[in-house]
């Protein structure tokens, strides 16, 4: 396993995982894929690479299929959520590309076995490609339903010992209400796992804050749309919010 280059915001992590959501790749869209972002994206994610940071990578699938959504509108709950989990290797697959195209070794790994498309998932194998300086794309979820991609990047970290999760999303960290609707929103810089879960704050969902809090695993939040951002955030600069 390899040992972090620096403290929480105090230096370069060695080894990351990096939490996208689907409707990331959406851009202004809102649903399905858009190629400039994923551009600019792959572009950052090859920048921090060239660091020496090994990087891995899980998406979700919300701009093509959220499982949650299906099942609300009357479809089984493990049916859909299946379909999320196909809908996320097809956002693994449109990163892979981009990230080739910027000249990045990568790798997918799925939790749902489709040879011609992607390795299954292996912990062992994953570490060796990070080792290797591949950035290794998850999908598929964990492979079964009822479990969102949030847990499934909490427990992809701790199994390659990621040393921070980031969490890549609209706002520059988390905030006490929701800042497109409350103006007047109390930004955190750092804030705990247990008030994260008591006030309910929206991070990620509980089993993933759990899962991390249980590990001593730090996740930082903080804003895709920043150019830089992603960059600052490995380097230790004070970016976004730190959960610890």
């Amino acid at each position: 396993m390899s040992t972090s280059l620096g403290g929480l915001r105090g230096g370069p992590y060695s080894r990351i995982l990096l939490k996208l959501s689907g409707e990331a790749l959406a851009g202004q869209a809102g649903y399905g894929i858009d190629m400039d972002v994923l551009k600019v994206l792959a572009s950052e994610i090859r920048s921090i690479g060239t660091k020496g940071v090994q990087i891995g990578i899980v998406i979700g699938g919300g701009n093509i299929f959220r499982g949650i959504r299906g099942a609300t509108q009357g479809m089984d709950r493990a049916s859909a959520d299946y379909m999320g989990m196909l809908a996320t290797v097809l956002n693994c697959l449109a990163l892979q590309d981009a990230l080739e195209h910027e000249g990045v070794h990568t790798r997918v790994q799925s939790a749902i076995e489709m040879q011609e498309l992607a390795e299954p998932y292996i912990r062992r194998r994953a570490i060796r490609h990070l080792e290797k300086n591949r950035v290794v794309i998850f999908g598929g979820g964990t492979g079964n339903p009822y479990f969102t991609t949030d847990t499934t990047a909490a427990l992809r970290a701790m199994e390659i010992g990621a040393k921070v999760v980031l969490k890549a999303t609209r706002v520059d960290g988390i905030y006490d209400a929701d800042p497109y609707e409350n103006p007047n929103a109390k930004r955190f810089d750092e804030v705990s796992y247990l008030e994260v879960l008591q006030r309910g704050l929206k991070v990620m969902d509980s089993t993933a804050i759990s899962l991390c809090m249980d590990n001593q695993l730090p996740i930082i939040v903080f804003d895709l749309n920043q150019r830089g951002a992603l960059e600052a955030v490995v380097d230790g600069r004070p970016v976004g919010t730190l959960v610890k």
